[in-house]
């Protein structure tokens, strides 16, 4: 039975390394969890994103890493899925199911409804979904959403303006890309601003597997747009959005300290993923899953078995890629040397929390957790789902 940990827990979680190649959810994020024996386990750096480079080394992070929660920020959210930091250090997070974004105050954890996002039909996974604020919020106070309507997966931004009564400062949807493929399963969701200032988002191929390797459809893929939802410069191909493809479905996007990018993705039946993108690679799917070693295909970084992870939000902090699993429950480091990890990959939290969604970097050695028991296939507890802090190294 999960052992839901409250929010003076200071307790180091410590695992063994786990001696892997391992991955995913066969049936979607939302597979059921399984009982898992323990196994030990967005930054804005420096460089041209659309092109990341290795640069100069820094030392890397020691093989075994740690993990302390540091206390429960806030409790009692329904199906909590985005999380965006604000300047001021507040977050802002998105209920899939219910379409609303909350205010949550980032040391007392009180939260504050600004509103409710106009034309979300949630659906099995889809609904209300990644959520990043602009790189100029400063000055223009605008919210980026990914959501699901009635007929597709789209990106809009909205007017969040902090002057107007509680639950109606989100001003109306502002569309920037529509006609990303939706589906029962498999929507993607995740979108944020890379140190070059331009948009990511991670895309799934709905179940329609076809999607993933076709370059004209929006499923399966990484795209990179401006803030407006263009093309950027630089593209693989210059009329369009995509990225990178043959992506199964992405719901973890993180730069490390030299502006690369990388993504978690989600398999079938045997491997999820752990990826370092580079632009116009094809990732495989669904002609590979895993590492295949089949020429044309980029191999994952990293692997792991169904059971383990189901692998959702990701962020980089102290040196490592840090991964939320659902299926897995369970908080994954993957300490890395430049492009390679330096270690096994080692687990944290393991069945504590219960599933887990997103993972935001807070600066320093400091992440933000979100659980998710409350999305249809937790086993809910009092108090979830919740916004956990956690020091790390």
């Amino acid at each position: 039975m999960r052992i839901v940990q409250r929010p003076a827990v200071t307790a180091v979680v410590a695992a063994a390394v786990l001696l892997l190649t391992a991955g995913c959810s066969g049936a979607g994020e939302n597979a059921p969890a399984q009982t898992a024996t323990p196994t030990g386990g967005t930054a804005s750096p420096s460089g041209d994103a659309s092109a990341p480079g290795s640069g100069s080394r820094a030392q890397p992070p020691p093989a075994k890493g740690s993990v302390k929660v540091a206390g429960t920020l806030t409790e009692d959210l329904k199906s909590p899925w985005g999380l965006a930091p604000l300047p001021d250090g507040d977050l802002l997070v998105s209920s899939r199911d219910e379409g609303t974004i909350t205010r949550v105050d980032g040391e007392s954890g009180k939260k504050t409804e600004i509103g409710t996002v106009a034309g979300v039909a949630p659906a099995g996974e889809g609904g209300l979904m990644g959520l990043a604020v602009s790189p100029g919020f400063a000055s223009d106070h605008m919210v980026y959403a990914y959501f699901t309507t009635a007929s597709d997966n789209r990106i809009a931004r909205m007017l969040y303006d902090e002057k107007k009564p509680a639950g109606q400062q989100l001003g109306a949807p502002d569309t920037i890309l529509r006609g990303i493929p939706k589906g029962t399963v498999h929507n993607g969701g995740r979108i944020a601003f890379g140190p070059d200032k331009m948009l990511y988002a991670g895309t799934g191929e709905t179940g329609d597997t076809g999607l993933a390797q076709d370059k004209k459809s929006l499923g399966g893929k990484i795209l990179r747009m401006t803030p407006d939802g263009e093309p950027v410069h630089g593209n693989p191909e210059a009329d369009s959005v995509v990225y990178s493809y043959g992506h199964r479905n992405v719901q973890g996007l993180a730069w490390d300290s030299e502006k690369r990018l990388w993504a978690a993705e989600f398999g079938q039946n045997t491997w999820d993923e752990l990826n370092l993108i580079r632009p116009g690679q094809n990732y495989g799917w669904p002609e590979v899953e895993g590492k295949g070693g089949q020429e044309g295909f980029v191999d994952p970084v990293a692997q792991w078995k169904t059971s383990e992870a189901s692998p959702s939000g990701i962020a980089y902090a102290a040196g490592s890629i840090w991964m939320a699993g659902l299926r897995g429950e369970r908080l994954w480091r993957i300490p890395l040397d430049g492009t390679k990890p330096v270690a096994d990959p080692e687990s944290f939290l393991s069945e504590e929390y219960g599933r887990l969604r997103t993972v935001v970097a807070a600066g320093g050695d400091k992440l933000w957790l979100v659980t998710s028991e409350t999305d249809t296939r937790g086993t809910p507890e009092p108090g979830d789902d919740r916004i956990l802090n956690l020091e790390v190294k």
